[in-house]
């Protein structure tokens, strides 16, 4: 579903990722813990761009949304019109072709539209636009993407000067994915899902940190997504609130939902993932599935954090 490659972020001269890959497959519960600063939430926000890497590729069910890069993308490249329209004519010009020569003659179709040029640069805004026309069916929009990959935050992020069933049918009714109607059958049998109808014509600001959070997850729900990431969804709680929180994505994960959960939750982390990932100073320093991972951690770093956070 996801997968990312050698992902660096940078902000300004501070590096917050360093060259970080994972997959995350159809079906996957993948849990992301490490101390404060690690770079977990933004890993988790480079996975539908709500930071750009610096540098890397995100790839959203085997489509780009970070730009490609023709050096280094003709496996993807390969399936695109411009590519199977130049193929047609050097073939037409110049009979059997191996791949190497029809990537070689791309490139010089490239140049020749003077896209290499010093004044573009293959780092430029205009040379990546430029690019982003001639393959433009190897990406996928990120708007569309955003539909796909829904999102819940740590501080919640409902729209306050709305009620709870405007929160839950916006989305979907300005996409035009459902009618008014539609939607707002579908809130409604989200909020009785977890208790909370009652509160359909409410605001935000009425509902307790726990109600809210539910609310937020229910609502990335409504746009009916293919993933769900979560960013620290319960450390705004306070501690009695945590659990009808972490009940509620419980049930989201055995429905079969693909996750990636940043969390401090280790409890949560041990029933539901079926990996964890620890990321230290911008790095993934080890992944292995809940048992392993807990039971006979191999980093050193991994050790010390295990004996301060299950103390």
């Amino acid at each position: 579903m996801i997968n990312v490659k050698n992902i660096y972020k940078n902000f300004d001269k501070v590096q917050v990722l360093k060259g970080v890959s994972c997959e995350i497959k159809q079906g996957e519960k993948v849990v992301i813990i490490g101390p404060s600063g690690s770079g977990k939430s933004t890993l988790l926000r480079c996975m539908n761009l709500l930071e750009t890497p610096t540098y890397g590729e995100i790839w959203l069910e085997d489509k780009l949304l970070t730009p490609i890069d023709p050096y280094l993308h003709f496996d993807i490249i390969r399936l695109s019109k411009t590519y199977k329209t130049m193929f047609a004519k050097l073939k037409a010009d110049g009979g059997e072709l191996t791949d190497e020569e029809i990537d070689a003659a791309v490139i010089k179709e490239i140049k020749a539209k003077d896209l290499l040029s010093e004044k573009a640069g293959r780092e430029g805004k205009e040379y990546k636009q430029a690019i982003k026309a001639l393959f433009q069916e190897c990406y996928i929009n990120i708007n569309l993407a955003r539909q796909k990959v829904g999102m819940v935050f740590q501080h919640f992020n409902l729209f306050n000067n709305l009620t709870i069933l405007k929160n839950l049918t916006l989305a979907p009714v300005m996409l035009k994915l459902k009618t008014p109607e539609e939607a707002e059958k579908k809130a409604m049998e989200l909020l009785e899902r977890i208790g909370l109808a009652d509160k359909a014509n409410a605001y935000p600001a009425t509902l307790s940190g726990g109600q809210k959070q539910r609310i937020a997850i229910v609502r990335a729900l409504a746009m009916e997504p293919e993933v769900m990431l979560f960013d620290e969804p319960t450390s705004a709680l306070d501690p009695e609130m945590v659990g009808e929180v972490l009940e509620l994505m419980k049930e989201v994960a055995h429905e079969g939902m693909t996750m990636v959960i940043v969390t401090h939750e280790m409890g949560f982390a041990k029933e539901v993932a079926d990996r964890i990932i620890f990321i230290d100073e911008g790095i993934i320093k080890e992944e292995n599935p809940p048992k392993e991972f807990f039971e006979n951690p191999k980093n050193e770093r991994l050790q010390e954090f295990l004996s301060k956070v299950l103390a």
